[in-house]
Protein backbone atom coordinates (compact mmCIF):
# COMPACT_ATOMS: atom_id res chain seq x y z
CA UNK A 1 0.00 0.00 0.00
CA UNK A 2 1.24 3.48 -0.82
CA UNK A 3 -0.07 6.89 0.17
CA UNK A 4 0.45 9.64 -2.36
CA UNK A 5 -1.03 12.88 -3.58
CA UNK A 6 -4.03 12.66 -5.87
CA UNK A 7 -3.29 12.63 -9.60
CA UNK A 8 -5.70 13.99 -12.26
CA UNK A 9 -6.30 10.42 -13.45
CA UNK A 10 -7.63 9.56 -9.95
CA UNK A 11 -10.51 12.04 -10.05
CA UNK A 12 -13.31 9.53 -10.76
CA UNK A 13 -12.03 7.05 -8.16
CA UNK A 14 -11.81 9.91 -5.64
CA UNK A 15 -15.43 10.82 -6.47
CA UNK A 16 -16.47 7.20 -5.91
CA UNK A 17 -14.85 7.24 -2.45
CA UNK A 18 -16.43 10.61 -1.62
CA UNK A 19 -19.85 9.19 -2.59
CA UNK A 20 -19.31 6.37 -0.10
CA UNK A 21 -18.34 8.80 2.65
CA UNK A 22 -21.30 11.11 1.94
CA UNK A 23 -24.01 8.91 0.37
CA UNK A 24 -26.71 11.54 0.89
CA UNK A 25 -24.92 14.21 -1.14
CA UNK A 26 -25.71 14.88 -4.78
CA UNK A 27 -22.99 13.88 -7.27
CA UNK A 28 -22.97 17.39 -8.77
CA UNK A 29 -22.32 18.90 -5.34
CA UNK A 30 -19.49 16.44 -4.70
CA UNK A 31 -17.93 17.27 -8.09
CA UNK A 32 -18.23 21.01 -7.39
CA UNK A 33 -16.39 20.49 -4.11
CA UNK A 34 -13.69 18.55 -5.95
CA UNK A 35 -13.25 21.53 -8.27
CA UNK A 36 -12.97 23.93 -5.31
CA UNK A 37 -10.40 21.72 -3.58
CA UNK A 38 -8.36 21.22 -6.74
CA UNK A 39 -8.20 24.91 -7.68
CA UNK A 40 -6.25 25.88 -4.52
CA UNK A 41 -3.33 23.42 -4.20
CA UNK A 42 -1.43 25.81 -1.92
CA UNK A 43 -4.29 25.56 0.58
CA UNK A 44 -5.60 22.02 0.00
CA UNK A 45 -4.25 18.54 -0.54
CA UNK A 46 -5.94 15.26 -1.37
CA UNK A 47 -4.02 12.19 -0.32
CA UNK A 48 -4.95 8.74 -1.55
CA UNK A 49 -4.11 5.25 -0.41
CA UNK A 50 -3.49 2.86 -3.27
CA UNK A 51 -3.45 -0.91 -2.93
CA UNK A 52 -2.78 -3.13 -5.96
CA UNK A 53 -3.70 -0.31 -8.35
CA UNK A 54 -6.98 0.46 -6.56
CA UNK A 55 -7.70 3.56 -4.49
CA UNK A 56 -8.90 2.29 -1.12
CA UNK A 57 -8.92 5.48 0.92
CA UNK A 58 -8.37 9.20 0.93
CA UNK A 59 -7.81 12.17 3.18
CA UNK A 60 -8.54 15.78 2.33
CA UNK A 61 -6.46 18.23 4.33
CA UNK A 62 -6.47 22.02 4.23
CA UNK A 63 -5.03 25.11 5.84
CA UNK A 64 -7.56 27.15 7.82
CA UNK A 65 -7.29 30.49 9.54
CA UNK A 66 -8.47 28.82 12.76
CA UNK A 67 -10.04 25.65 14.10
CA UNK A 68 -12.04 24.96 17.25
CA UNK A 69 -9.78 24.03 20.14
CA UNK A 70 -6.56 24.98 18.32
CA UNK A 71 -4.33 27.79 19.56
CA UNK A 72 -2.07 28.36 16.55
CA UNK A 73 -2.71 30.18 13.28
CA UNK A 74 -2.96 28.96 10.57
CA UNK A 75 -3.94 25.44 11.41
CA UNK A 76 -4.10 22.26 9.39
CA UNK A 77 -7.53 20.69 9.13
CA UNK A 78 -8.59 17.18 8.25
CA UNK A 79 -11.61 17.91 6.07
CA UNK A 80 -12.37 14.32 5.09
CA UNK A 81 -11.00 10.88 5.85
CA UNK A 82 -12.25 7.59 4.46
CA UNK A 83 -11.02 4.02 4.06
CA UNK A 84 -13.01 1.31 2.28
CA UNK A 85 -14.65 -1.04 4.83
CA UNK A 86 -12.77 -4.12 3.57
CA UNK A 87 -9.45 -2.29 4.07
CA UNK A 88 -9.99 -0.92 7.57
CA UNK A 89 -7.88 -1.92 10.57
CA UNK A 90 -4.86 -2.51 8.31
CA UNK A 91 -3.02 0.76 9.05
CA UNK A 92 -4.29 2.59 5.96
CA UNK A 93 -6.12 5.27 7.92
CA UNK A 94 -3.05 5.86 10.07
CA UNK A 95 -0.84 6.09 6.97
CA UNK A 96 -3.17 8.70 5.45
CA UNK A 97 -3.11 10.75 8.66
CA UNK A 98 0.69 10.49 8.93
CA UNK A 99 1.06 11.98 5.44
CA UNK A 100 -1.63 14.62 6.15
CA UNK A 101 0.27 15.65 9.29
CA UNK A 102 3.54 15.85 7.34
CA UNK A 103 1.84 18.04 4.70
CA UNK A 104 0.52 20.30 7.47
CA UNK A 105 3.88 20.51 9.27
CA UNK A 106 5.64 21.38 6.00
CA UNK A 107 3.38 24.44 5.78
CA UNK A 108 4.42 25.72 9.19
CA UNK A 109 1.46 24.48 11.21
CA UNK A 110 1.87 23.08 14.70
CA UNK A 111 -1.67 21.70 15.09
CA UNK A 112 -4.22 19.83 13.03
CA UNK A 113 -7.94 19.92 13.72
CA UNK A 114 -10.76 17.66 12.63
CA UNK A 115 -14.40 16.93 13.34
CA UNK A 116 -16.91 14.10 13.24
CA UNK A 117 -20.66 13.91 13.59
CA UNK A 118 -21.86 13.29 17.15
CA UNK A 119 -23.19 9.82 16.31
CA UNK A 120 -20.13 8.67 14.32
CA UNK A 121 -18.56 6.69 17.14
CA UNK A 122 -16.23 4.78 14.81
CA UNK A 123 -14.69 8.07 13.69
CA UNK A 124 -14.37 9.22 17.30
CA UNK A 125 -12.48 6.03 18.16
CA UNK A 126 -10.25 6.29 15.08
CA UNK A 127 -9.36 9.92 15.88
CA UNK A 128 -8.51 9.07 19.49
CA UNK A 129 -6.40 6.10 18.41
CA UNK A 130 -4.28 8.47 16.32
CA UNK A 131 -3.72 10.99 19.11
CA UNK A 132 -6.53 13.48 18.50
CA UNK A 133 -8.22 14.80 21.62
CA UNK A 134 -11.84 15.85 21.82
CA UNK A 135 -12.15 19.57 22.49
CA UNK A 136 -15.94 20.02 22.61
CA UNK A 137 -19.29 18.88 21.25
CA UNK A 138 -21.77 21.02 19.37
CA UNK A 139 -25.10 20.78 17.64
CA UNK A 140 -25.39 22.87 14.48
CA UNK A 141 -28.60 24.70 13.64
CA UNK A 142 -29.87 26.51 10.57
CA UNK A 143 -32.93 28.52 9.69
CA UNK A 144 -33.99 29.41 6.18
CA UNK A 145 -34.83 33.07 5.84
CA UNK A 146 -37.31 34.68 3.50
CA UNK A 147 -37.99 38.38 3.08
CA UNK A 148 -40.90 39.58 5.22
CA UNK A 149 -43.92 40.79 3.35
CA UNK A 150 -44.38 43.71 5.73
CA UNK A 151 -40.80 44.97 5.31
Amino acid sequence: MIVRELLPVDRDAWLRLRERLWPDMDERELRDEQDEISCEPQKNSVLVAEESGRLVGFAEVSLRDWADGCDSRPVGYLEAWYVEPDCRRLGIGRALIDVAEAWTLARGCTEIGSDALLDNLVSHQAHRALGFEEVHRTVAFKKRLAPRKDA
